[in-house]
């Protein structure tokens, strides 16, 4: 039965529960011809409390499970993953008490709550309550305490006050993962004058700069100095971080020195195969996930998760090479797949760009110089918001 899951997985969520019909796997009842059940969807956000101890309610129009991703001890940013929810667009607001603001939007497989804290706090409760007692909706609820010494105690407030979704006078900020390639040791490709290593981080620390300065975005650098960092290393960095987006940067090498452009690489469909080969060995990029699932349940629910994010990495390269084909030549077949490992998580968005040939005068020049580096940098910014802002990270 798991090979059969397993080979299901390649096939589509779709096929395999038509195939597969009612069978129990793990606890978890798989869909029959029918197909599974419509995701559940946010109708509202609300809040109750003060800032010892505040409650967050979301309304729901269907029974759904929450996982904790991250409690927030480290950066005051809580973050709970709603697996089948469904939500349009990001709806983000003014929390209350222990809550500064909030955010869901989007993830793999479903929906993510993200709230910004004012200090340190602790989740004492989640748990999911049924309509009734003239609620008519499912509510998922999350109680939070703050921890001693952490905030200051306001006179209590007894109602529920209730945040429309719509409503958008904050935002959280998106989190993109820039990956300097390269480092330390392993140099990279040498060009006349300079190593790829010292484009890569240049590169990346200027976009990082260029990021922040709008104020929309919390940039995480996989390097910041001239250091050594495995390539598993860097896709866990941009996992732990809860990324929206992950970018690394490169530059190009070739025995022709004629040879110049600038290219972005997706994962490949035999690159989508190796996730599912390195799972076998090492569980490094489900475990934050799927804690406790059958192995084959797991596959057919990676396969659902990397769909979605091939979509949104391939969506976000065409947008890049559109914007940096502006400041710089391309390579004649510009957008291309591989499997490189950086490009391994199933649920972050993520691109390889080869910035231009560093073996080619040209290239190495407009890379080595400051200027010119900062308008592909710009390229690349106005590429990240424009993602951000334009939809297309939801295709």
């Amino acid at each position: 039965m798991r090979t059969r899951l397993i080979s299901f997985a390649r096939m589509g969520w779709v096929r395999a529960m038509l195939i597969v019909g009612g069978v129990t796997l793990a606890g978890v009842a798989v869909a029959t011809a029918q197909g599974p059940a419509a995701p559940a969807g946010v109708q509202k956000v609300r809040f109750g409390g003060d800032r010892v101890e505040t409650r967050v309610v979301i309304d729901l129009d269907r029974a759904a499970a929450g996982k904790l991703v991250s409690d927030g001890m480290a950066d005051q940013r809580l973050v709970i993953a709603l697996p089948n929810v469904m939500v349009s667009g990001d709806l983000q607001g003014a929390g209350q008490g222990l809550v500064k603001r909030w955010l869901i939007d989007e993830a793999a497989g479903g929906a993510r709550l993200r709230l910004d804290l004012a200090g340190k706090v602790e989740v004492r409760r989640r748990f999911l309550l049924p309509p009734g007692d003239g609620a008519t909706a499912y509510r998922y609820v999350i109680d939070l305490k703050a921890v001693d010494g952490a905030a200051v105690p306001q006179a209590p407030r007894v109602s529920l006050a209730s945040a429309p979704v719509k409503a958008a006078p904050l935002r959280l900020k998106k989190v993109v993962v820039i990956d300097a390639g390269h480092g330390g040791k392993d140099s990279g490709a040498l060009g006349a004058n300079i190593y790829e290593k010292e484009v890569t981080l240049a590169a990346a620390k200027a976009l990082k700069d260029r990021l922040e300065r709008t104020g929309r975005f919390q940039v995480v650098l996989t390097r910041e100095t001239d250091t050594f960092v495995p390539l598993e290393s860097r896709v866990q960095i941009a996992r732990r971080a809860d990324a929206d987006l992950f970018i690394s940067l490169h530059a190009d090498s070739g025995p022709d020195v004629t040879t110049r452009g600038a290219s972005v690489y997706t994962l490949s469909e035999k690159g989508a195969d190796r996730v599912g080969r390195v799972l076998e060995k090492d569980d490094w990029l489900m475990k934050a996930n799927m804690p406790g699932r059958d192995r084959a349940v797991s596959q057919i629910l990676l396969d659902l998760s990397q769909r979605a994010t091939k979509n949104r990495s391939a969506a976000f390269a065409q947008l890049l090479l559109a914007n940096v084909g502006e400041e710089t030549a391309l390579l004649r077949r510009s957008h291309r797949d591989a499997g490189f490992i950086v490009l391994l998580a199933p649920d972050v968005p993520a691109v390889l760009l080869e910035m231009g040939f560093i073996t080619n005068p040209e290239d190495e020049a407009f890379l080595s110089s400051k200027a010119s580096r900062a308008r592909l940098v710009d390229a690349v910014a106005d590429s990240i918001e424009a993602y951000f802002s334009s939809g297309l990270r939801k295709s």
